[in-house]
């Protein structure tokens, strides 16, 4: 069961801003900076260390002493997210990713859109996509939506972290951050997510993006599909979804795998071509028989 009415419940107001960094001392300070611009003030702002050695310890102390400054061994941002999510005291959690940074009425913007929807449990926003410093265009597949998405997120990530804004509860609900995956950690949430609830969306451009620099997940990790494809089948084994919904994640399970192949094959890589082809086999009968498809209750 989805949860509901989340706005009202004790401290129904308050906001954690979590911040995940590693090695971005300058970008972070920018971050940071856009945060303490809101004109509707974070309760309480946890910036979370990923084992960085560049300095941000001493940058964030000497600029935002009052900000909560948590720190961990390089884990990844996953395992960052999660520490933020578990010493965070707010209702609702803001993420914000710390090569990006928020337009001043990003916070005042989403909870009055909760205050009028007392059943949205998730909102994101609109963003501004920066790449290599110049303004770019999102294609239409990028475009952002809101309502029951879960069909929408399939292809890709289809909400952007430092856009969103979850109630606490979700989280109960739905588990954290997938601390098994190095990429793609968000595609895996918002499947599950948006598996089970609808979301709010504002169709105002509430963040800037940035893109194009080398320590970006999708530069330093090859093959990104096959995180989605990790990701895919994890929900498809484990969750109980609609026979609608799961017959469409099997369908697009099937359509990364072939794609995931013709590379594989392209480069001659023998124990991932029979890795991912007994992958399609499995999911290519169960995509034929729609038997073994399980229906969750209405």
């Amino acid at each position: 069961m989805a949860v509901r009415n989340c706005l009202y419940l004790p401290n129904m107001s308050s906001i954690s801003v979590i911040i995940p960094t590693y090695n971005r001392s300058e970008l972070l300070m920018r971050a940071l900076r856009s945060v303490y611009a809101q004109t509707r003030p974070a309760d309480e702002v946890i910036v979370v260390d990923d084992g960085s050695s560049d300095g941000s310890r001493e940058a964030v102390k000497a600029s935002f002493p009052q900000a909560t400054y948590l720190s961990q061994a390089n884990r990844g941002v996953s395992a960052a997210r999660n520490v933020g999510i578990k010493h965070s005291t707010g209702r609702w959690l803001a993420f914000l990713d710390s090569d990006d940074e928020w337009q001043p009425e990003k916070l005042a913007r989403q909870y009055a859109a909760c205050q009028a929807d007392p059943d949205c449990c998730v909102i994101h926003s609109d963003e501004i996509w920066i790449r290599k410093g110049r303004r770019v265009n999102p294609m239409n597949k990028h475009a952002k939506q809101g309502g029951h998405i879960f069909e929408h997120c399939l292809p890709r990530c289809a909400i952007s972290p430092s856009a969103v804004m979850i109630h606490r509860q979700v989280f109960d609900e739905v588990g954290l951050f997938d601390e098994s995956l190095p990429a793609c950690e968000d595609y895996d949430l918002w499947l599950r997510i948006c598996s089970r609830m609808p979301v709010l969306f504002i169709k105002e451009a509430l963040i800037t993006k940035y893109g194009g620099h080398p320590d970006q997940l999708s530069q330093l990790h090859w093959g990104m599909d096959r995180f989605r494809i990790r990701a895919l089948i994890k929900l498809i084994d484990g969750v109980s979804l609609s026979a609608r919904y799961r017959q469409a994640a099997i369908t697009m399970l099937l359509k990364k795998i072939e794609i995931f192949l013709e590379g594989a094959e392209k480069r001659g890589n023998k124990e991932r071509l029979s890795e991912y082809r007994a992958l399609q086999q499995r999911y290519q009968a169960l995509a034929n028989n729609t038997d073994k498809l399980s229906v969750a209750p209405s």
